[in-house]
């Protein structure tokens, strides 16, 4: 694989995220998996820690189109979609398409909404398009759902039913900055100064940092994941992941193991990582590092298990260090 292949998509477009999102290596790669692979990503982490910016930054970084949603508990499933609205000039319907119609869409704190509404995601995320009334509508070319979910706080919030958390090809769990990172976003917020409105001023924020040239074209995007699709998968690897998913389905401390959808997204997750890694191969590294992201939101814990204080995560170890 051509090295300046990779460093001309996913090297610009970490730059220019850089620019803004201080840290978060780790959680930025993950976005790049998602949009390689055309995959979904849950990020799970407090408040205030940049994941709304991140987005916000990548959808920036490539010429795509972005639509963000905040849900609350109040919303219906018409305000994701769309409608049909009537003409009353014409008598007729017309299609009111809603914001799952663009590139990149962001599920703000998506488990403030009702089962209804995030089961209108369901149709949108697996096959890429939806049905308003009695027609079938097809959506964008990438379409990628980047969901936020705070972890921590549950008053007026619903769990994600497991057939949506399933198709979330990643869930990666933000952490705090280190207290180096955390420094450095003090002072870059201390250097952003004040934005003019008119008579008035604003203190400005790291949104105001985003700039509205992107540094990649959706063609680039397109073209790099084609060279993800090419970047070889063995045999072998391959069988660890199916051996890997089959074990959480056989473990004493799991009710429910992943899905065949988790072996998929972790063959292809990947496939993306050696790209953004400057490989034309995966190795078992790969499959160790993303094994977290694609598994541990498809599994669940027997009730005598979380008795005994056991984890989702020691199990995921244990089950990785079982591995030939």
């Amino acid at each position: 694989m051509s090295t300046t292949a990779t460093s001309n998509f996913t090297g610009a477009v970490r730059e220019r995220i850089g620019q803004v999102v201080i840290g978060q290596d780790t959680v930025v790669e993950r976005t790049l998996v998602a949009l390689l692979t055309g995959g979904h990503l849950l990020l799970q982490g407090v408040p205030g820690i940049g994941k709304t910016l991140l987005v916000n930054a990548l959808a920036k970084a490539v010429d795509l189109q972005f639509s963000r949603v905040q849900f609350t508990i109040d919303m219906l499933p018409s305000d994701i979609i769309g409608s049909e609205i009537l003409d009353q000039s014409r008598n007729e319907f017309r299609t009111h398409k809603g914001p799952v119609f663009t590139n990149l869409l962001l599920a703000d704190e998506i488990n403030r909404a009702a089962p209804k509404v995030q089961s209108a995601l369901l149709e949108a995320m697996q096959e890429r398009k939806v049905t308003i009334g009695n027609m079938t509508h097809v959506l964008p070319a990438p379409f990628v759902v980047i969901a936020t979910q705070n972890p921590i706080e549950q008053s007026g919030t619903f769990e994600l039913p497991e057939a949506q958390l399933d198709r979330f090809m990643l869930c990666h769990r933000l952490v705090y900055p280190s207290v180096e990172e955390e420094e450095r976003i003090v002072k870059q917020q201390l250097s952003l100064g004040l934005r003019m409105e008119k008579e008035g001023a604003v203190p400005k924020s790291a949104f105001d940092m985003l700039t509205e040239e992107p540094v990649r074209q959706i063609q680039d995007l397109t073209e790099a994941m084609g060279l993800v699709q090419k970047v070889y998968v063995s045999d072998v690897f391959t069988r660890q992941c199916i051996e890997l998913v089959r074990r959480t389905r056989e473990h004493a401390n799991l009710e429910i193991g992943a899905s065949p959808r988790a072996g998929m997204a972790l063959v292809q997750a990947a496939r993306a990582r050696a790209f953004i890694r400057d490989r034309d191969y995966v190795t078992p590294e790969d499959l160790f590092a993303l094994a977290e992201d694609v598994i541990l939101h498809r599994i669940r814990m027997t009730y005598s298990a979380l008795a005994e204080d056991a984890t989702g995560a020691d199990t995921l170890k244990e089950i990785l260090a079982g591995l030939d």
